[in-house]
């Protein structure tokens, strides 16, 4: 038992592992795929003197072979040590990490509001049925078709500069319920097509949880609906629910970059577009480098966690 869990996540860790060193090498590679001269692109036209050229070369670490100028730079990541912002002349770690707060508690506020209302709204079909089942139908495939720029701008219009319910730009900066006040919207905005996945995903697996013959049985025997599907349909139904969700909440840091822009959040994801504007290589690389790992995280972790709650997919895998 313990052998086999030891073996399940020493190996779900090697595939975590040589999943961020593979993308580390793309992330690195980038700057060498640019046409051209890739100091002179940064430089957006800008007149550079020989010094100031040979300066960013070896800044960047241009003046290296690619697996020497890998190997520095990776090796500096491993220390936290993302190299230097061409904008702000600052350390892009200490850059970054200023500005994780915001989007740690943004990131946290979507996922949970996904998560919850997302498989919340599938129980309540499932349970109701009916009405209740149409609308949450409709609820979901409207969310899921909606991109999160569109859904910050309608609620902007609607609940920020219409009914003057929210502030319309800003992280709050009191105590945690004024900062989760200020990030409704921008949570919202990011949660919604989220939701909507997982609403759906959680109404098929709980409809095809209902349709075992032990759950058709105890119904026949005049248990009651919402006691069946308590006892016996939700936990089998989590397993894809927590699949899909691992994958949606990891990506939800990509919609930061949209969401933080249109509410003015001074997170990771405007420091991102802001970056990507400016030609700020280092900056960008980091940011790609910290989504990668967030994302093989999340996943290793849902990984992992899946068999604890379902195990016959422990005794699948182990028949295999």
């Amino acid at each position: 038992m313990k052998g086999s869990l030891g073996r399940r996540i020493g190996g779900r860790a090697a595939g975590a592992l040589l999943t961020v060193l593979v993308a580390s090498v793309v992330i690195y590679g980038a700057l060498r795929l640019v046409p051209g001269d890739p100091v002179l692109t940064l430089s957006a036209g800008r007149r550079l003197t020989p010094d100031q050229i040979e300066a960013l070369r070896q800044r960047l670490g241009l003046d290296r072979g690619f697996v020497q100028g890998y190997l520095s730079w990776a090796g500096g990541a491993l220390r936290l040590d993302l190299g230097t912002s061409l904008t702000y002349q600052t350390d892009v770690s200490a850059l970054i990490g200023a500005r994780l707060k915001v989007s740690g508690l943004l990131l946290a506020y979507a996922a949970t509001l996904a998560v919850v209302l997302g498989f919340g709204a599938a129980l309540a079909a499932a349970v109701k049925g009916g009405a209740v089942n149409r609308a949450a139908g409709v609820a979901a495939a409207v969310t899921t078709a909606t991109p999160p720029f569109v859904a910050a701008i309608i609620l902007l219009s609607v609940f920020a500069v219409g009914l003057g319910w929210f502030p319309a730009t800003g992280a709050g900066s009191g105590s945690l319920l004024d900062r989760l006040w200020h990030l409704t919207l921008p949570a919202v905005a990011m949660a919604l097509a989220a939701f909507g996945v997982l609403a759906r995903v959680g109404h098929a697996a709980l409809a095809e949880a209902m349709g075992r013959e032990h759950v058709e049985t105890a119904l026949s025997r005049g248990v009651g609906r919402s006691a069946v599907i308590r006892r016996h349909v939700v936990r089998n139904a989590l397993t894809p629910l927590l699949t899909v969700a691992g994958v949606l909440v990891a990506g939800l840091f990509v919609g930061t970059a949209v969401v933080e822009s249109a509410f003015g959040l001074d997170g990771v994801g405007s420091l991102l577009v802001a970056s990507v504007s400016r030609r700020d290589f280092p900056v960008v690389q980091g940011v790609a480098l910290i989504a990668v790992v967030l994302f093989v995280a999340v996943n290793t972790l849902v990984d992992l966690l899946v068999p604890l709650i379902d195990p016959r997919v422990k005794a699948g895998r182990a028949d295999a």
